[in-house]
């Protein structure tokens, strides 16, 4: 074999010399890990309250989030990425759609992503609560009605809490997926790990190193996130349901 390996790549200075190339995979390692915690966030929330509406008795609601699930889980991400960047400017009002085209290209770069993976990820995470839920015996939904709560108060005291421990392991995964998603932001500029392994390669022709690193940076992002969930399900573990004890 012809190539010629090169670890010490990452240790000498940039093309641009502001920065080792190590420093570039760094920063997209930090790219990478603050825009998939945000969107996290924003996935969390609002498909939590969409798994709610899922089971809901009232068939507007429910349909609403019925509709949700199905247009963001079933539209490819990376149409969807696109269409948040590309398209959602020019259906602004003219001055809004201005002023974010004006505005810092990384800035732009980043809420058009974390609105895609966010949202995205919300129509997984809806599914995995409504699942929760609907595990659940219906005879906890009639006693917290029995006992003079609301249907809303049902839900935040008796149902939910329990539903939350239950899918602690396939949020997980969607956790994880969240991170491995943020690759495809790389196709709009945004320098994530991937973009900047890829632009590594441009500058320095060492794909293997370049690629070889930002696999191990995917793995060790993988491990930890495990390892924190997988304590948190040991916590939260009901017994008598599957893997509880």
């Amino acid at each position: 074999m012809s190539y010629q390996w090169n670890w010490d790549i990452f240790l000498q200075p940039s093309a641009t010399g502001d920065d080792t190339y190590l420093g570039w995979m760094f920063a997209g390692l930090k790219m990478t890990i603050t825009l998939s915690l945000s969107a996290w966030v924003l996935a969390l929330l609002i498909g939590s309250v969409i798994g709610v509406l899922r089971t809901v008795p009232n068939k507007w609601l429910s349909g609403f989030a019925t509709a949700w699930v199905e247009l963001f889980r079933n539209v490819p991400l990376l149409v969807q990425l696109f269409i948040w960047y590309f398209v959602l400017p020019e259906l602004l009002p003219e001055a809004v759609g201005n002023a974010f085209k004006q505005s810092n290209p990384v800035f732009q770069m980043f809420s058009a992503s974390l609105l895609c993976l966010g949202l995205f990820t919300s129509a997984r995470v809806a599914e995995q609560v409504r699942a929760g839920i609907n595990s659940l015996p219906k005879g906890q939904k009639n006693a917290g009605l029995a006992l003079g709560f609301t249907l809303g108060q049902t839900y935040r005291h008796v149902l939910l809490p329990m539903a939350f421990r239950l899918v602690v392991p396939p949020l997980t995964s969607e956790f994880l997926n969240i991170f491995k998603n943020s690759a495809v932001c790389s196709t709009i500029g945004l320098l994530e790990l991937a973009a900047q392994g890829r632009q590594l390669v441009d500058y320095t022709a060492q794909p293997y190193e370049s690629f070889i690193a930002v696999t191990v940076a995917y793995i060790a992002i993988n491990v930890v996130v495990m390892t924190l969930m997988k304590k948190l399900e040991d916590k939260v573990r009901v017994p008598g349901y599957m893997g509880g004890k």
